[in-house]
């Protein structure tokens, strides 16, 4: 879903061939993958809270074809995880680091672990733009599981947690980044093969009881009308934010 953001990304990460990167919330690592080809003679480490998560991208990295000692991955919270202070030329994160119980914290720990100049960049939701169709489908999602089939909200606030520029801008400067960029992108994002399957990946996030065989084809029919043959896209914005360590 994330990944037609990765060119955004890594144009704003200027990964160079030697630089060590630290990938925030890698998850199953294929972003740290992709940073590990960019720095060729560098080092990546990945580090997500997710044990699973962490597991498969160790078996993911194996079988990638990457020189031995390219990328590595630690479970751990980035907020408090004891990375070696100044060990980082840049830290990535494609939709990572919104979740912090403190960002300024989060951020100022992350900040301690760049060398000073280091570059922090990375990906976070930007809220659907009205009369599009991501958030006219997601509306009409809404209503579906409305009342006792509600999706969790507290995942919903945590994405949205630097959804305003303004605020990500004051909370990179506390944490005492200088030289902040925010700047929006959009694409197209894969929600499933086919309608379906994007239904079965929204609800998959709810809470609550499972929902009924009529809600699942509802959920399916907002999804039809963007059926593509390379599945459900639904155009997509995120901010690309940018920040550097001071020296």
């Amino acid at each position: 879903m994330l990944a037609p953001f990765d060119a955004a990304l890594f144009d704003a990460a200027a990964i160079g061939v030697l630089d060590r990167v630290l990938d925030i919330g890698c998850g199953t690592g294929g972003t740290s993958r992709a940073a590990a080809r960019l720095a060729a003679r560098g080092q990546v480490t990945g580090v997500d809270v997710s044990e699973p998560l962490v597991a498969r991208a160790r078996a993911r990295a194996l079988s990638a074809h990457l020189r031995d000692g390219a990328v590595t991955f630690e479970v751990g919270d980035a907020q408090a995880h004891p990375f070696e202070p100044g060990g980082f030329d840049v830290a990535i994160s494609r939709g990572g680091v919104m979740f912090f119980a403190d960002p300024v914290a989060a951020f100022t720990h992350i900040g301690e672990a760049l060398r000073p100049g280091g570059r922090l960049a990375f990906v976070c939701p930007r809220p659907a733009p009205p009369g599009g169709g991501e958030r006219e489908a997601l509306t009409r999602l809404a209503s579906l599981v409305g009342g006792d089939q509600a999706v969790d909200t507290s995942v919903a606030a945590a994405m949205a947690s630097l959804s305003d520029p303004e605020r990500t801008g004051v909370v990179l400067e506390a944490a005492g980044f200088e030289g902040v960029s925010v700047r929006p992108v959009s694409a197209a994002t894969r929600w499933g093969a086919d309608a379906a399957d994007a239904a079965d990946f929204f609800l998959s996030r709810k809470q609550g009881p499972p929902v009924t065989d009529g809600i699942r084809a509802a959920a399916a029919d907002v999804f039809r009308p963007y059926e593509t043959p390379e599945g459900v896209l639904l155009e997509a914005g995120t901010w690309v934010v940018t920040a550097r360590r001071p020296y």
